[in-house]
């Protein structure tokens, strides 16, 4: 039996032979031997013969080393590109059913039929998370069995088989003691023919290997040159010292953009199915990985800080030696972590030996003098032995009964249908939704009643309005309509921007202008407003700038309010047109504190009594229908709408005094007015701002500063 204390650690490469040679003393271990044995060829070169390549540098290795293997375990690796590595996440279960929900797992995973595998697993967890994570690693039969008949014909045999990416990791997270504390860390083996990518962090482990290694460059520099396998596979490995590495460079430059792709590809889907991930550095391993360019490009491109593995901080080798296991340890990751394993120092146990080669090995190991003693030993435990035999033949009696395996094939059949039924309840419940949508419900429900209080407060400041030197001077303001507009995040905010003239109706025109083309919508969008209000004041703008816009430059920002208001515009960017007062005298308002009288009712077909498009006029108080009367998404519910043509029917339900009523009661107008007829020229404003909605309960009050405002004429 092998000793637990010494193990030599081998990778079968496609550049070289490595072999590392490790005895465990106490808690320290000792290098007692290394070697590294290049193949007269790559083994990428075209046209070559692998397997007679593989047993020329195997048999070099075992004519030197046979001796020394004798009596030490020994671990070869498998390559990450003839494996497979699937990782899942399980669903909640009893520790003790684990293994016979990940062998489910497996037989979902591994895209072969589970009895043509060898497979082992290994589970991850970190400390402040529940969920379980699997691990499943696997390999054909039938490759390891190719394996191992070459192993066999120069005397090789090996305890235990893994996969190369899995002893890279062994070796790193043990050299630089990794704990589920350790920064996320990104590991990178570039092979001759593929590459093994590493991601770890919170005590978890995911691994993927793509075709791209040595191999690509090397072929890119013969096509490229025009030149022979062999000498742009120098070429390559020559190139930081040679007087050509900038063409040499060039060449290889789209290979070096494709490898970095998948490497960000690779850790974009971990982060993305690890949320709470945080990877902060790579970690190169491998001779490839001295390639002219690659460290500072993957620095430039993942922006990370990158390392190139140098020396081993746990293994060091004394006397003349030490230089040379120096320059062969970014090399010897995979033969390190292979011999961890089988010293039981490893991180992540998985073992692809089939358990009818360890046993035959186990034999082959015993010495003559041991006949004897291994004789009583089957004699007195003949039947543990024999066990495995009857139980195999009984498995095969079973497999051809029917009435054995239909259970089986049922449970498997009811395994996978509640399988099926767990991952879509389990989509489809997501604690604590329902109830924190029904809590968001009210949210922003005074958002609209601050927004018809601030035009109550503007048009009362109106109302008030004295002109300089005139005491006495009163001039009557009524209110035309009120639009809002709901504008989703990162909408543009398009400013008012140009005065109209004549006798239109509509709103002001607006157009983008340098400054305002940079306001956009906050994360919980804005609400466009477009008020259009009558006055008789002969001096214009000073009066717009004294009243409306004056209200809203000093109350843009205030406390318990849920929205700022933003591009103010100043007194020459508001529309003013002139247009001539309907006969007859206005209804001044009630002076005292009565309710005040009821709208009128609409007008028939054709009629536009003091609205827009056949709406009722707003009442003398400037009072508004709920919601606006303009084009948008109304606040207050309903449909959106535009402005009718001359001579079409009110809109249904347009005098329902309900709504009147309704209004009063949220945002009731002042009482006690100085009313005035108006007379003589009257003239129509429209302004145009925005409310910045926003959160009071989780947001600061901003400078009021800061809130953008358009410059006063």
């Amino acid at each position: 039996m092998p000793s637990s204390n010494v193990c030599w650690g081998i990778e079968v490469g496609a550049g070289a032979i490595k072999a590392l040679k490790l005895e465990k003393d106490a808690d320290s271990l000792r290098v007692a031997d290394f070697v590294v044995i290049p193949h007269k060829k790559v083994l990428s070169t075209p046209d070559i013969d692998r397997d007679d390549a593989t047993r020329v540098a195997l048999g070099a290795l075992m004519s030197q080393y046979r001796d020394a293997m004798r009596g030490a375990a020994i671990a070869v690796s498998l390559p990450g590109h003839s494996t497979f590595a699937r990782f899942a996440k399980l669903p909640p279960v009893e520790p003790k059913g684990v293994a016979n929900l990940v062998r489910f797992e497996a037989v979902q995973q591994i895209p072969f039929p589970i009895e043509e595998v060898e497979w082992d697993y290994q589970t991850f967890q970190s400390e402040d998370s529940p969920d379980v994570e699997v691990g499943i690693f696997a390999c054909t039969k039938e490759r390891i069995a190719e394996r191992l008949a070459v192993y066999e014909e120069v005397g090789l045999v090996p305890d235990i088989f893994s996969l190369s990416p899995v002893a890279v990791y062994n070796a790193i997270a043990y050299d630089l003691g990794f704990t589920p504390r350790s920064p996320g860390t990104v590991i990178l083996d570039i092979g001759t023919t593929a590459t093994d990518l590493i991601i770890t962090d919170h005590g978890k482990v995911w691994i993927r290997t793509f075709p791209l290694g040595g191999h690509n460059f090397t072929q890119t520099l013969e096509e490229t040159f025009k030149l022979a396998y062999g000498k742009a596979e120098k070429l390559k490995r020559e190139a930081e010292t040679s007087k050509y590495k900038r063409h040499i460079f060039q060449a290889m430059k789209p290979v070096l953009s494709e490898l970095v792709q998948d490497i960000q590809r690779s850790i974009s889907y971990f982060q993305e199915t690890h949320p709470e991930s945080n990877i902060q550095r790579l970690i190169g391993v491998g001779a490839t990985f001295k390639l002219l360019g690659l460290r500072k490009i993957l620095s430039q491109q993942l922006q990370m800080e990158v390392f190139r593995l140098e020396q081993f901080k746990r293994l060091s080798v004394e006397g003349s030696a030490a230089a040379d296991f120096e320059a062969a340890t970014p090399t010897l990751a995979t033969a390190y972590g292979m011999a961890l394993q089988g010293l039981g120092l490893n991180f992540i146990n998985a073992n692809l030996m089939p358990v009818s080669v360890v046993r035959k090995a186990m034999w082959k190991r015993k010495t003559p003098w041991l006949l004897t003693a291994a004789g009583l030993g089957i004699a007195a435990g003949g039947v543990s032995f024999l066990r495995p035999f009857l139980d195999n033949a009984a498995m095969a009696r079973a497999r051809a009964d029917n009435s054995i395996q239909r259970p089986i094939n049922e449970t498997i059949s009811l395994g996978n249908r509640l399988k099926s039924e767990w991952q879509e309840a389990s989509a489809a419940a997501q604690p604590g939704m329902m109830a924190q949508n029904l809590l968001a419900l009210t949210d922003g429900r005074g958002l609209y009643t601050s927004l018809l209080e601030d035009v109550d407060r503007m048009l009362s400041a109106a109302r008030v309005f004295r002109s300089p030197g005139k005491p006495d001077d009163t001039h009557a303001v009524e209110i035309k309509s009120l639009d809002t507009e709901y504008l989703a995040p990162e909408s543009p905010l398009v400013a008012q921007t140009a005065a109209g003239s004549g006798g239109s109706d509509s709103p002001a025109p607006t157009t983008p202008e340098s400054g305002a083309a940079d306001l956009k919508a906050g994360p919980r969008g804005a609400v466009r407003m477009t008020l259009v209000f009558d006055s008789n004041h002969p001096d214009r703008q000073a009066f717009a700038n004294d009243t409306v816009l004056a209200w809203l430059r000093s109350n843009a920002t205030r406390m318990g309010i849920p929205y700022t208001l933003e591009a103010i515009p100043g007194p020459a960017a508001v529309r003013i047109d002139t247009i001539v007062a309907p006969p007859g005298p206005t209804p001044t308002a009630p002076t005292g504190g009565g309710r005040r009288p009821p709208p009128p009712p609409p007008s028939a077909p054709g009629g536009r009594p003091g609205g827009f498009g056949g709406r009722p006029r707003p009442d003398d108080d400037g009072g508004i229908p709920l919601g606006g009367t303009g084009g948008g998404i109304p606040l207050g519910g309903g449909s959106p709408s535009r402005p009718s043509p001359p001579g079409s029917p009110p809109e249904r339900g347009s005098g329902d005094s309900r709504g009147q009523s309704s209004l009063e009661s949220l945002a009731p107008f002042p009482e006690r007015l100085i009313r005035k007829p108006l007379e003589g020229p009257v003239y129509r404003y429209s302004v145009i701002w925005y409310a910045q909605v926003r959160d009071p309960a989780t947001e600061a009050v901003p400078d009021p500063s800061a809130v953008t405002q358009e410059p006063d004429a």
